[in-house]
């Protein structure tokens, strides 16, 4: 019975050193799963935003349950639905559309679950417990900013000729890029230095539905037509507030002869640093973009979950700016950067968010 009881006691005192052991790992265990909805694989910089999330939730200890629904609404609230039966501790939610989510999210709120709203602003939700972004009305302004240089207004130069292009109506973040756009723009119209010939102006004229390219090649198809057709009218800028239109744009600009030696392509902005923009920028063709690092994005905002479940305090940078429609939700702000030929290599590959080889 002694040396029955010595090997038990030398037993449990070895299971306690193997605990000890993985402390890390049973702490890991612990902090259980994080819900990430992405809305879509397209553009890829969603792909580049859900797997940094789920590098950082990991490195952190949690474990990561990443969903995208493909720019379906109904696929996206049947995920987060999904998330939350399966016991979620926390949701990160980049949102199709940021006025559809109240219910399922008053639901979740229910249980626990805290909200956090990732880039996209969710709309009329008292439940949104923060929100991680860029500072999208200083995107607007870079990118305003670079049509302005561009076009030497600063010097007094015109009168030019502009077209204005908004992003997707349900996404809150359109208007923050268009309204910081417009306060660089607006006073360049009033004084007729700028002239949008199509009288185009303001968000529920100029957004384009989904972030759709087709869409927006479309509609300049259409302003080319109907108001650049006659002999010496040129399209001088086009404000575009995201690379995907900026190429459908481009696209259209080129079928009617501009970027040839007779008609110069006009100054066209565009966000997120996309591949083939820069390539279109390093051709002399699109002007400049906006680069907001999703590295930085996801790293933030895992930062702030964990403070969050871990009793710390949850570090906010902003809380006056995001009225969502029944609270204004603590925020922390990134800052983007604008980007064209001469400093996209700086920013771009010194940073190590591409490599080099991608633009040969």
């Amino acid at each position: 019975m002694q040396k029955l009881a010595k090997y038990l006691i030398g037993a449990v005192f070895s299971a306690a050193l193997g605990l000890a052991g993985f402390g890390d790992g049973a702490s890991a265990a612990d902090k259980g799963y994080v819900g990430v909805s992405m809305p879509t694989k397209s553009p890829a910089r969603w792909i580049d935003d859900g797997n940094n999330m789920v590098k950082y939730l990991e490195a952190k200890g949690y474990k990561a349950d990443l969903q995208y629904a493909d720019d379906d609404i109904p696929n996206q609230l049947a995920q987060i639905e999904n998330m939350v039966t399966k016991g979620v501790k926390v949701l990160v939610i980049a949102a199709i559309d940021g006025t559809t989510l109240t219910d399922v999210l008053s639901k979740a709120h229910e249980k626990g679950v805290k909200i956090f709203a990732y880039d996209r602003l969710i709309r009329n939700s008292p439940d949104v417990d923060y929100y991680s972004t860029f500072d999208n009305f200083q995107v607007g302004v870079l990118q305003a900013g670079s049509i302005e240089a561009k076009l030497g207004l600063k010097d007094g130069k015109g009168p030019f000729n502009i077209e204005l292009f908004g992003g997707s109506p349900d996404d809150n973040n359109a208007y923050f890029f268009y309204n910081g756009a417009m306060s660089v723009l607006k006073p360049y119209i009033d004084s007729k230095k700028l002239v949008v010939q199509s009288g185009q102006m303001g968000m529920d004229k100029v957004s384009t539905l989904r972030w759709d390219g087709a869409v927006a090649q479309a509609r300049m198809d259409n302003l080319l037509s109907a108001f650049y057709s006659g002999k010496g009218k040129r399209v001088d800028a086009v404000l575009s507030p995201y690379d995907g239109l900026s190429i459908g744009i481009l696209s259209s600009l080129k079928g009617v002869g501009y970027g040839s030696k007779d008609l110069a392509m006009p100054m066209v902005s565009g966000q997120d640093a996309e591949v083939p923009s820069i390539k279109s920028i390093l051709a002399g063709e699109q002007g400049s973009t906006v680069f907001k690092d999703t590295r930085e994005l996801a790293k933030v905002t895992v930062a702030m979950i964990d403070a969050l479940l871990s009793g710390g305090k949850v570090e906010v940078n902003d809380t006056k700016t995001y009225e969502n429609g029944k609270k204004v939700v603590p925020s922390y702000l990134l800052k983007p950067v604008s980007v064209d030929a001469s400093n996209w290599k700086a920013v771009l590959i010194d940073s190590g968010y591409y490599k080099e080889s991608q633009f040969k």
